[in-house]
């Protein structure tokens, strides 16, 4: 065997790729009972917005694990949100707290209620993280729809949430037909939802939220 033989076995072997081993991810798994919270920026209480919500919370529960629902009627609090009130402060920490978060209003000149404003702006910075959240909105016209993608969206991801599936909107007009409206919005968006809870669930949560819960 020749000098240049040698040299080129010693350098095939030298070079040889290592065998790397890759760690399989680690599963992504939802709060084993996620907490649903329904807020309704309507100034009506009890009003047809509130009515939808809780109809899409009761249609979400049927193909999601949810173990708890709760309501927030922000008519009802309407009078207090400018007050040191405990039950403002304790809305804020459930819908901080919320895994899924349902936020509803009317659309008004176009975008949501001043009412659900007010509150919002009341939240501090990242109150939302770790939140996954679904604009709703119900208005009069179709050209309305667009509020809770085009205004309703970017201050819930400015607070922290997630908003992984693009607004529910319905049009008074569909009322009559809402369970098939509601069914086929759940339908299409029930995984991303469950993806993004159990994604939020390794979030640190704000201490607005530790708090409620």
């Amino acid at each position: 065997m020749t000098e240049f033989s040698r040299l080129t076995q010693t350098s095939l072997v030298q070079t040889s790729p290592v065998q790397t081993s890759i760690a399989p991810p680690i599963p992504l798994v939802p709060p084993a009972r996620p907490r649903l919270v329904v807020l309704s920026g309507s100034p009506r209480a009890g009003a047809r917005t509130l009515a939808v919500a809780r109809d899409l919370a009761e249609r979400i529960a049927d193909d999601l694990p949810i173990g708890s629902t709760e309501i927030i009627d922000l008519a009802v609090l309407a009078r207090r949100l400018f007050d040191d009130d405990g039950r403002v402060a304790a809305a804020a920490g459930a819908v901080s707290a919320a895994d899924l978060l349902i936020v509803a209003s009317p659309v008004y000149k176009g975008s949501y209620t001043g009412l659900l404003k007010v509150f919002l702006d009341q939240l501090p910075g990242g109150a939302l993280r770790g939140v996954t959240a679904v604009p709703l909105v119900l208005s009069a016209a179709p050209d309305h729809s667009f509020a809770g993608d085009a205004y309703l969206r970017p201050v819930l991801v400015e607070l922290g949430a997630g908003v992984p599936a693009r607004a529910f909107a319905v049009v008074e007009d569909q009322l009559p037909d809402l369970d098939i409206v509601i069914d086929s919005w759940v339908v299409s968006h029930a995984s991303t939802l469950l993806a993004s809870i159990a994604a939020n669930s390794r979030a640190e949560r704000p201490v607005l939220a530790e708090a409620a819960r």
